[in-house]
């Protein structure tokens, strides 16, 4: 598993984050799709089907984009403790699609399974990739 490579000190090639917000950070992601972190819900064109589509499943996710402040505002735990929950919740993930379902997006609104994971997906591939794993 690509966490595996990643160490508290390891250098973003971009953003604000550091590694220990970036992991948080997936970690409460990850709680907002088992629904239990509910950021508000946002208007937008985002919600649109066509535009949605695009950007869940084509276009290539943006550096700096806002996310709902609830999932930047947790104070990352001990390092191993913090690996810890998000290996678990990322294989949890792959076990929820299909069989329990998903909350609405703030963002996106309703998401289908396969929709929610390749957004799970692509989200962490992103935040990985911007620390270099």
């Amino acid at each position: 598993m690509r966490l595996a490579n990643l160490r508290p000190e390891s250098p973003a090639q971009w953003g604000k984050f550091n590694a220990p917000r970036m992991l948080a950070h997936l970690t409460d992601w990850m709680r907002m799709a088992t629904g239990e972190i509910t950021p508000a819900p946002r208007r937008g064109i985002l919600r649109l089907g066509p535009v949605k589509r695009l950007a869940i499943y084509y276009l290539p996710f943006p550096r700096g984009v806002p996310t709902a402040p609830e999932l930047l505002s947790r104070a990352p735990d001990e390092w191993s403790a913090e690996c810890s929950v998000l290996r678990t919740y990322l294989e949890e993930f792959e076990t929820r699609h299909g069989a329990i379902g998903f909350p609405e997006h703030p963002a996106f609104g309703h998401l289908s399974s396969e929709a929610w994971g390749v957004l799970g997906y692509r989200h962490t591939d992103h935040h990985f990739r911007q620390f270099g794993i």
